[in-house]
């Protein structure tokens, strides 16, 4: 799978948040071609907040495969994970993450801080950010336009 093919996928998942007027992040986790996970933001409709996409494809491809050790899989998500799902990367020991969009006021691969390549941590993420990241960011400069129009 290219990364061109998977962050169409994780844009579909993102699309289906948007239909439920959930800030619009979607999130694929892959082995070798097969999708092993998938999520999109969910918190507004479950009222939890870990509901994030990341967290919800790295659950459901832990339940799948039978072990919480996710090595070998290439999570792809919309916008560049923030503390809390970069954390789930690392101890999910996911070997790659190619997002779409920085962000500049949450990201913890790159834009604030770092954590999924740290050295000292015990696992590291390779990362790979910028994959159509514009049609990534549009649509959450789609949502947030619309969620602030009278």
């Amino acid at each position: 799978m290219t990364h061109e093919q998977g962050m169409a996928l994780a844009l579909e998942e993102a699309k289906k948040a948007l239909a439920l007027k959930e800030v619009p992040i979607g999130a694929v986790l892959v082995c070798g071609d097969e999708v092993i996970g998938r999520g999109h933001n969910l918190r507004e409709t479950t009222g939890d907040p870990t509901a994030h996409a990341e967290m919800i494809a790295i659950r459901e491809a832990a339940e799948r495969v039978g072990n919480w050790r996710l090595e070998a899989t290439t999570m792809y998500v919309t916008i560049e994970p923030c503390p809390m799902c970069a954390g789930a990367l690392i101890l999910a020991r996911v070997a790659q993450l190619v997002y779409g969009a920085s962000d500049p006021k949450a990201g913890a691969c790159g834009s604030l801080f770092n954590l999924v390549e740290d050295e000292r941590f015990n696992h590291r993420v390779k990362t790979i950010g910028g994959i159509r990241a514009q049609e990534c960011s549009g649509l959450m400069q789609h949502f947030f336009r619309n969620l602030r129009s009278p």
